[in-house]
This record gives structure tokens, C-alpha cells and sequence, in this order.
């Protein structure tokens, strides 16, 4: 058989057209999967295929997109699991640590006045309210505070003892403030009534002998007794001078101070010690038991919780204690949550699936995304894949045409 040469494009042309026509027929189909972007008009009426398959079905392709990530992805077990991953020990005492020390820095840099008055609050319903009700329930208790009181009263009571100085500020203040030379004066004609002088004066002349009583007798005591009482109520500047005369001379203040130095409970005898312990105990379990309640709602209302508050802020932001306590914190912190998670992580996890709605997240992520982004992030992930079946398609269309022509030949 012979070939006319003359006819060689009948040969050639079907590979070449067939090539070409693959290959653009392939990229005006991929084209159109996204464009064009909105719909055209002509005389009013919208032509076919516009806009293009993904943009007019945006809407459907979120809602297949949800349900394919919700349904084979996103399981509640591979939520779980991916739970589990992030809340290691590790990650969860890493962020709490993170929490902890952001909140201190935060208390560091910000003014303190909301701080300080959330906290002043808390500090007052606390003392105010919360402890007093708390209290009425405890004091109703027989052995309310009996240990703690018990245990004051042996270790500090019991062994406390005035030192030297002690002593001396104590004796001064009691016969300067409590016991000064006009309080003995008064006291001295508070106590020398007509009647205590008449029962005075009669027992010394009862009760006394010898040259006591002859004393007793022949001069008495109810003269000079009511001479002593005249004499402090006449001569008030003198009978304080000689009172005072008097404290200096019998050494008073030196006397006082001594009995102070040595006085200790130690010295009492055993039984007088319990007797004192239970009285004590039963002192302040009573008071506390009537009026305990009372004296702390007085008590919170008398103190300025902003500026106890504010002090403690100030007191926060320099302790280096609580800076060093942040690791330990988050370290007890992560192991409560690991062991409530460990129990609770699928109940956990089915109840925050639809208060997340993951998956009309997505569905609104896609609708929101323009259809110029949606082809560029498509694109953009199988590129590679939609340019092979681009040229797949002129592959296919020149082996065709490669057949056409080989027909072509045969006949």
C-alpha cells in the first residue's frame, strides 16, 4: 500500500486535535468547578453553568464537608483521644503554672483598687457573715475549743513569767494609771464609812489583849479614824503628798515589781491550777457560745477591709513565697484534674460535642469563605492532581486520535 503525501494532515490532524481538545475540554471543566464566581445575565435570562458547580452549591458542599469531618473524622472517640493528648500531666501543669504566674503578673502590673476591693469583700462576708453562722453551729458542741484552750493555757499561760522590765513598766503604769496617789485617797474615804469605823473600833476593842487593849480601850480607834477620813477630804494636795511620801518610803514600787517578776501559775498549787484551766475554759467557751457571733459582726464592721485588702495585695506582689509556691500549686492542681478526668473525660466530652457545634463552625467557616479563597485553598491542595487531569485529558485525546488515524490508514 502506498501512502499519498499529499494526505499526510488526515493523519496527523486527528492526534493533534484530539490532544488539544483533551486537554483544554479538561481544564474548562476544572475551570468551571469554580468560575465563574457569580451568575451572568443575558436579556434577563441566566446562562447555564453560571456561576460555577462549588460557588452555586457552597452552601451544600459545607454541609457534606460538616458531616464527612463529623461523622469519620471527628468522633467522639477520636475527640477523647485527642483529649487525652492534650491534657497530659505535663500540659496541664504547664498551663496552670502559665495561668498561675500570668494572674501574679497581672495583679503586679494592674491598679490594685478592683483587686482590693473584690478581696475586701470577700474578707468581710467572711468574718462578717459566713464565721458567725459557722460559730452558733461549732459553740453548740460540748467540747467546743476545749483542746485548743486547753493547750494555751499549758503552753503559754502556764509558763509565762514577767521579765525585769516587764515588771518594772507593769509596776510603774499600776501605781501611775490604776493606783495613783488621789485613786488611794478616795479609796481610803470610800472604805471609812460610819459603819467601818464602828465595826473597825469595835473589834480592835473585842478582839485584842495586853497593852493592845488597854490602848484599844482608853483611847479607841473610831477618832482617829474619822480624824484620817476629815483630813483626806479636807486636805486633798496634802494627803496626796503624803500618800506619795508614803509609797516612796515603804518602797512600794519595788515591792510591786518583785511580786510581779516572780508571780508564776507555777507556783500555785496542782489543784488551784486545774481549778484555773477549767474556769478559764469554761470562761471563754460561755462568752463565745453568747456572744461570740455578735462580737464578730462588730468586729467586721469596725475594721476597713479596703485597706487590710489593699495591704494584702501589696504584701501578694512582693512575696517571694508565693512565687515559689506557683509550681507546687499547679503540680497538686494538674493531679486533681487528671484524676476527675480520667473519670469524667467521656461524659465531658458528649456534652461539649453540641455546646462546641463543631460542625456549624464549619458550615459557616465555608459559607463565609469567598469562592475566589475556596479556589485558591483547593487549588492550593490538590493542584498537582487537577494539572495531571488536565494533561491526562490531552493524553487520552491524542491516543485517540492517534486511533483515528491508524483507521484512517487501514482503510
Amino acid at each position: 500500500m502506498t501512502l499519498d503525501w499529499s494526505n499526510l494532515w488526515l493523519l496527523v490532524a486527528p492526534p493533534l486535535v484530539g490532544g488539544v481538545i483533551g486537554y483544554f475540554t479538561n481544564d474548562l471543566a476544572i475551570t468551571m468547578l469554580f468560575r465563574p464566581y457569580r451568575p451572568i445575565y443575558i436579556a434577563g435570562m441566566r446562562l447555564p453553568f453560571t456561576p460555577g458547580l462549588i460557588p452555586s452549591n457552597q452552601s451544600r458542599l459545607a454541609k457534606r464537608i460538616a458531616d464527612t469531618i463529623m461523622g469519620s473524622l471527628l468522633t467522639p472517640e477520636e475527640l477523647q483521644n485527642l483529649a487525652r493528648r492534650l491534657l497530659q500531666t505535663e500540659r496541664i501543669q504547664a498551663a496552670i503554672h502559665w495561668l498561675l504566674k500570668l494572674a501574679l503578673d497581672q495583679v503586679k502590673t494592674e491598679t490594685q483598687e478592683n483587686t482590693a476591693k473584690v478581696l475586701g469583700n470577700l474578707l468581710q462576708d467572711m468574718v462578717g457573715q459566713s464565721l458567725p453562722r459557722m460559730l452558733k453551729v461549732w459553740a453548740r458542741r460540748k467540747d467546743f475549743l476545749e483542746t485548743q484552750l486547753n493547750q494555751i493555757f499549758d503552753q503559754v499561760l502556764l509558763e509565762f513569767q514577767l521579765s525585769e522590765s516587764q515588771s518594772q513598766q507593769l509596776s510603774n503604769w499600776i501605781l501611775s494609771s490604776v493606783l495613783p496617789p488621789d485613786a488611794i485617797r478616795l479609796m481610803i474615804v470610800d472604805f471609812l464609812t460610819d459603819r467601818n469605823i464602828q465595826v473597825i473600833d469595835e473589834t480592835f476593842r473585842e478582839k485584842t489583849s495586853g497593852t493592845y487593849w488597854v490602848v484599844a480601850n482608853l483611847f479607841g480607834s473610831h477618832n482617829a479614824l474619822v480624824r484620817l477620813r476629815s483630813f483626806c477630804l479636807d486636805e486633798r494636795t496634802v494627803s496626796n503628798t503624803r500618800i506619795n511620801e508614803l509609797i516612796s518610803a515603804l518602797d512600794i514600787q519595788s515591792r510591786l515589781q518583785e511580786w510581779l517578776q516572780n508571780f508564776s501559775l507555777q507556783n500555785l498549787p496542782m489543784s488551784t491550777v486545774r481549778q484555773l484551766r477549767r474556769t478559764l475554759r469554761e470562761t471563754v467557751q460561755t462568752y463565745l457560745q453568747a456572744r461570740g457571733p455578735e462580737v464578730l459582726q462588730n468586729l467586721s464592721e469596725s475594721i476597713n477591709w479596703y485597706d487590710l485588702a489593699t495591704q494584702l495585695v501589696k504584701r501578694l506582689q512582693s512575696s517571694e513565697v508565693v512565687a515559689n509556691s506557683l509550681g507546687l500549686v499547679s503540680d497538686e492542681l494538674a493531679l486533681i484534674l487528671e484524676r476527675y478526668l480520667e473519670r469524667d473525660l467521656e461524659t465531658i466530652v458528649i456534652q461539649a460535642i453540641p455546646i462546641l457545634n463543631i460542625d456549624q463552625v464549619i458550615i459557616d467557616r465555608v459559607e463565609a469563605t469567598s469562592p475566589k479563597d475556596l479556589e485558591a485553598g483547593i487549588q492550593g491542595i490538590v493542584r498537582t492532581e487537577l494539572r495531571a487531569i488536565v494533561n491526562l485529558g490531552g493524553i487520552l485525546g491524542f491516543t485517540i486520535g492517534c486511533l483515528q488515524a491508524a483507521l484512517l490508514l487501514i482503510q
